[in-house]
């Protein structure tokens, strides 16, 4: 089960935009209108696994349970769209990390609840 609504699993794992009728501007939470221009039409747009960094900050300090230091990063994704997630696979060494990298989605569970179900979250690893 993904963590976070736009989030598709299959037929691979993607993220789906809702993409403004009128505009094209994509969001990944619902609206009632378009920030952009006030539309209120919206369609689903499944969005590219691949992008490249735009930017990143280690951080140190994260609530209890979250291990940390983690990379969060804002990544450029091919073909439009802009999401906020953390780099994974990569360790927390700014040397390792460079603006504009490509990266490309990834999926890892973050957790089961007592029915074995299991909680799936993304991330975005060098591409």
């Amino acid at each position: 089960m993904p963590v976070v609504d736009y989030l598709a699993l299959e037929p691979e794992p993607h993220l789906i935009a809702h993409r403004c009728s009128a505009c094209g501007a994509l969001y990944f939470d619902r609206r009632n209108a378009c920030a952009s221009c006030g539309g209120t039409a919206f369609d689903k747009q499944s969005l590219a696994n691949e992008g490249t960094l735009r930017a990143f900050t280690i951080v140190h300090r994260a609530a209890p349970g979250v291990s940390a230091p983690f990379v969060s990063a804002i990544v450029d994704l091919a073909g439009g769209g802009v999401v906020k997630s953390n780099l994974v696979g990569i360790g927390s060494d700014p040397a390792q990390v460079e603006l504009g990298m490509p990266v490309r989605l990834t999926t890892f569970v973050v957790g089961k609840d007592d029915e074995g179900t299991e909680a799936v979250a993304f991330g975005y690893e060098r591409g």
